[in-house]
C-alpha cells in the first residue's frame, strides 16, 4: 500500500495553502504564515496535514508567534521586520515541534506553552511559561482560555482589537477538493472535518465525553467575545462569520 504522503504516480496528497512560508495579512497587527506539511501518525497510517502559524504584535511593538511553522532565513527575516519576536507559544501537545528551533535562534523569546506539554513532546522543549486557566499573559490586549479533554488540553486565544479568535485543533476544517487520495478524503468526511462543516474530529470529539459540560461552558465564553473571524491550524480558516461558524462547529456540544 503506497503511503498517504503520496498518490500512485508520486504527486503530493495534499494541495498546500501556497505561497508557503509567507506572511499573509488577516487584520491589522495579525498575519497567518501557512507551512509545509507534516505526517500525523494514526497508527495503521500517517496522514498529512497542512501547518499554520498565527502572528500576532502587541501594542508595545513585540510579536508573539502562535504555533510556528518551520523556520527558514526568508521566513525569519520577513517577521523580524515586523518587530522583535518576544514569544513562541505551543497552544496544545501536538503544535510544538517547531518551537525549539525558533528558540534556538531566538534565545530570549519566551516559550509558552500548556501544562503537559514537556512529558508528551517527541524532542526536548524548554517551557518558560505555562498557559493555564484564563490567566493571559496579555490581558489588555488578548483573552486567555485553556480548554481541557482527556487527550488534548488547548490554549485559545482571542484578539479583542481585531476580534480574532485563534484555535489549532479544535476546530479541523479539511477541504476534499485539496486531498487527492481517494481514501484520506473518506476518512476526513468519516471524521467530521471535512469543510464545509468542519469541527473536532469524531476521536477528539469523544475524549471530551466526561468534560462535556467544562466544554461547553468554554464555548460558550468564545461566542460571548463574538468573533469575527476564526484562524484554525489545519485547512480552511473562517475570514468572516465567525461566531456562525464557531457555533455551528460546537454544535455538537452545545
Amino acid at each position: 500500500m503506497p503511503s498517504p504522503e503520496e498518490t500512485l504516480n508520486g504527486q503530493s496528497a495534499l494541495n498546500l495553502y501556497e505561497p508557503i512560508n509567507l506572511l499573509k495579512p488577516v487584520a491589522p497587527d495579525v498575519w497567518i504564515v501557512d507551512g509545509p506539511p507534516i505526517d500525523f501518525d494514526l497508527g495503521l497510517m500517517r496522514f498529512p496535514f497542512s501547518t499554520r502559524m498565527t502572528v500576532l504584535r502587541l501594542r508595545n511593538g513585540d510579536l508573539a508567534l502562535h504555533s510556528p511553522v518551520a523556520l527558514t532565513p526568508a521566513l525569519r527575516s520577513a517577521v523580524d521586520v515586523l518587530g522583535p519576536v518576544r514569544f513562541l507559544i505551543a497552544p496544545n501537545s501536538l503544535h510544538y515541534w517547531w518551537v525549539p528551533d525558533w528558540k534556538a535562534a531566538i534565545p530570549n523569546a519566551e516559550v509558552m506553552a500548556v501544562r503537559g506539554l514537556q512529558k508528551r513532546a517527541k524532542r526536548p522543549i524548554a517551557v518558560d511559561r505555562l498557559l493555564v486557566g484564563r490567566h493571559s499573559p496579555w490581558p489588555g490586549e488578548v483573552d486567555l482560555l485553556v480548554v481541557r479533554g482527556d487527550v488534548l488540553t488547548e490554549a485559545v486565544l482571542f484578539h479583542r482589537a481585531t476580534r480574532t479568535l485563534i484555535l489549532t485543533d479544535l476546530i479541523e476544517n479539511f477541504e476534499p477538493k485539496r486531498i487527492h487520495s481517494w481514501f484520506l478524503r473518506l476518512f476526513v468526511r468519516l471524521a467530521g472535518a471535512a469543510d464545509p462543516d468542519g469541527k473536532a474530529p469524531i476521536d477528539m470529539r469523544l475524549s471530551f465525553f466526561r468534560r462535556r459540560r467544562a466544554l461547553r461552558m468554554a464555548v460558550q465564553e468564545m461566542l460571548a467575545w463574538h468573533p469575527e473571524r476564526v484562524i484554525i491550524s489545519h485547512g480552511r480558516w473562517y475570514d468572516k462569520d465567525g461566531t456562525a461558524e464557531l457555533r455551528r462547529a460546537f454544535r455538537w456540544v452545545l
